[in-house]
């Protein structure tokens, strides 16, 4: 099974696409993790990646799909794919699906995960990171809430918050990808395979929703 899961940031996608690849034994291919294993090989799709990250530029979309394709050709998508953070864009989509019809596969599902605005900036703001390590941690998030507070568990670093985890800066992040999303969704929604799923709630509530969704349970 191949998916696309679309999300606002703080909306869970990466939780729950991972959950889902293990579930499915696809592979998860989030854009960041992608790009940063590109440059690790010193491949040349990776240089061109590298050159323009270090330039602090977007990387260009023929890059990315360049890395998908070279995943796919290689067998390593064989299993079927999750991507998680791609595509941005109805450009984007428009080039994955010429490269899926290239190498004979195709989007099964694209997963929207539904989040009400208020929710998304309760989550995000209370992201904390530790300044030493960089650890990760959420103080509304029982499995992630740091023991002691302001300090981290792992090397007892300080730990603050992000500048763009302010709650005026996540408002206008979550406005700028429903703009962007829009389309996205419209586009897979005209080729019937848009799944839309509620991601209030737990994990574990949400990822019952989507396995349900694409008929796993």
């Amino acid at each position: 099974m191949n998916l696309v899961f679309l999300g606002a940031p703080g909306s869970g996608k990466g939780t729950q696409a991972g959950r889902l690849a293990l579930r499915l034994a696809a592979s998860h291919l989030a854009t960041g993790d992608l790009l940063r294993a590109a440059v690790s090989t010193g491949s040349n799709l990776g240089r061109q990646a590298e050159a323009f990250m270090n330039a602090g530029e977007l990387v260009p979309d023929e890059v990315i799909i360049g890395l998908i394709v070279e995943k796919q050709r290689m067998g390593e998508l064989n299993g079927g794919f999750i991507l998680d953070g791609f595509p941005r864009t109805l450009p984007q989509a428009t080039a994955l699906e010429k490269m899926c019809a290239e190498v004979g596969a195709g989007i099964d599902r694209a997963v929207l995960l539904e989040v009400e605005d208020d929710e998304i900036v309760r989550r995000l703001s209370g992201r904390l990171y530790c300044t030493r390590c960089q650890a990760g941690y959420n103080v509304h998030h029982d499995g992630s809430r740091p023991q002691a507070e302001g300090v981290c568990d792992r090397c007892h670093g300080p730990l603050t918050r992000r500048g763009d985890d302010d709650a005026g800066v996540i408002r206008n992040r979550v406005q700028v990808f429903r703009s962007q999303i829009r389309p996205i969704a419209e586009y897979y929604r005209s080729q019937s395979v848009l799944l839309t799923i509620a991601g209030n709630g737990t994990p574990d509530e949400v990822f019952s929703r989507i396995s349900e969704g694409l008929g796993l349970e």
